[in-house]
C-alpha cells in the first residue's frame, strides 16, 4: 500500500481508503459480523484511512464501525466522520455550531474514540454557504484549537461550492465525489486553487455511484439518460477487452498525484481485496483513452445537486 500526505497536514493517507457507508446497510442489508471483518481486512492490508458519517444508515454505520475498531490500536488508523447531514430531506441538514458540537460528541461515543483526525461538514451544497463560511467553519477551527479534532474540511458534489469555500476560508481538506473519474475529471479545474491554499484532496465514488460497474447504477441515480447510456457503452467496451470497468475506474482514480486517497465502499472482504489487488496492477492506458473518448461525446456528465445557487458555473 502506498501513502500520500494530505495537503499540508501531518497525515499520510493510504491511497485507497475505506468508505464505511455500506456498514449502515445503505446499499443493501449486511451481516454485522461480515462488515466488521471487512474493516479488519482493510486494516490488515495496510489501509489506514477510514471515513464515516452519522448520515450513513442513520448512525448505524458509525455504530458498527465503532465495534470493528474496538481493541484496535489507535495509531493504526486515521479516522474521519462528518456533521451537518442527518437524513434524506432538506430539513435534516443542520450546520449550526450547537448541532455540530452535539454531533461530534455523539459520533465520538459511537466510534469509541476520544478524538477525530478529520471532521467534515457533509454535503455543503444543500445549505446556505454563508452560514458555512461565517458560522460552521469558524466553529470547526475552534474545535481544532481546543484539540477536539485535528483537521477539518467539507464534502460535496458541485465544484462551485468548494471554490467559494476555499477562496474565503482556511480549511485543511475537501472530500469530493464523482468529480475525478473516468466519466468526469473536472475536479482538475480546482487543483491550482487547492494547491495554492494547501488544501488536501480526498476522492470518493470513482465509479460514479455505481454507473461505472457491471451492474450499473441504482434506479434513483440522478444522472441523465445520456450519461447512463455512455456509461453502459463504456462498460461494454471494457467487457470486450476482458476488463472489469470497476477495476479501470479504481486504477484511474488512485494514480493522480494530487489526490491523497480514494475511498472504496464495501462490506464484503472479497470485494475489498479485489480493489486492493486491482490498484497494484498496471493500468490499460489505451483502454482509458478509448473510454475517455466515449465521454467526450457526452454533453451531460454532471447532474444537479443541492441548492440552485450552489450549482456549478463555468470556471
Amino acid at each position: 500500500m502506498q501513502y500520500k500526505q494530505l495537503g499540508t497536514t501531518d497525515l499520510h493517507l493510504s491511497v485507497l481508503g475505506y468508505g464505511a457507508s455500506p456498514l449502515g446497510s445503505v446499499f443493501k442489508d449486511i451481516e454485522e459480523s461480515i462488515g466488521i471483518r471487512t474493516v479488519h481486512t482493510a486494516l490488515d492490508q495496510g489501509i489506514n484511512y477510514i471515513d464515516c458519517s452519522p448520515y450513513y444508515g442513520l448512525t448505524k454505520a458509525e455504530a458498527v464501525l465503532g465495534k470493528a475498531l474496538k481493541g484496535v490500536s489507535r495509531d493504526k488508523y486515521i479516522l474521519s466522520t462528518k456533521a451537518g447531514r442527518y437524513g434524506p430531506d432538506f430539513s435534516d441538514f443542520d450546520m449550526s455550531p450547537t448541532r455540530i458540537q452535539r454531533s461530534l460528541e455523539e459520533s465520538l461515543q459511537r466510534l469509541g474514540v476520544d478524538e477525530l483526525d478529520i471532521f467534515l461538514l457533509h454535503d455543503i451544497e444543500f445549505v446556505d454557504l454563508e452560514q458555512v463560511i461565517h458560522e460552521s467553519l469558524p466553529y470547526l477551527e475552534r474545535l481544532k484549537q481546543e484539540g477536539k479534532i485535528r483537521y477539518f474540511g467539507v464534502t460535496g458534489y458541485p465544484l462551485e461550492s468548494f471554490k467559494r469555500i476555499v477562496e474565503q476560508c482556511d480549511i485543511d481538506c475537501i472530500l469530493s465525489y464523482c468529480r475525478y473519474a473516468l466519466h468526469d475529471d473536472s475536479l482538475t479545474q480546482l487543483l491550482p486553487l487547492l494547491g495554492e491554499k494547501g488544501v488536501g484532496i480526498i476522492n470518493a465514488s470513482p465509479t460514479a455511484m455505481g454507473l461505472l460497474t457491471k451492474r450499473g447504477g441504482p434506479d434513483w441515480h440522478p444522472a441523465s439518460p445520456e450519461l447512463i447510456a455512455c456509461c453502459n457503452a463504456a462498460e461494454a467496451l471494457c467487457a470486450r477487452e476482458g476488463v472489469d470497468i470497476t477495476q479501470l475506474a479504481m486504477q484511474f482514480a488512485v494514480q493522480h498525484p494530487s489526490i491523497s486517497s480514494t475511498l472504496v465502499g464495501t462490506a464484503n472482504p472479497t470485494n475489498l481485496l479485489n480493489n486492493i489487488n486491482w490498484i497494484n496492477e498496471p493500468i490499460n492506458d489505451n483502454l482509458v483513452q478509448s473510454i475517455r473518448l466515449v465521454f467526450e461525446g457526452c454533453l451531460q456528465t454532471v447532474w444537479a445537486s443541492g441548492k440552485v445557487e450552489n450549482q456549478d458555473k463555468p470556471f
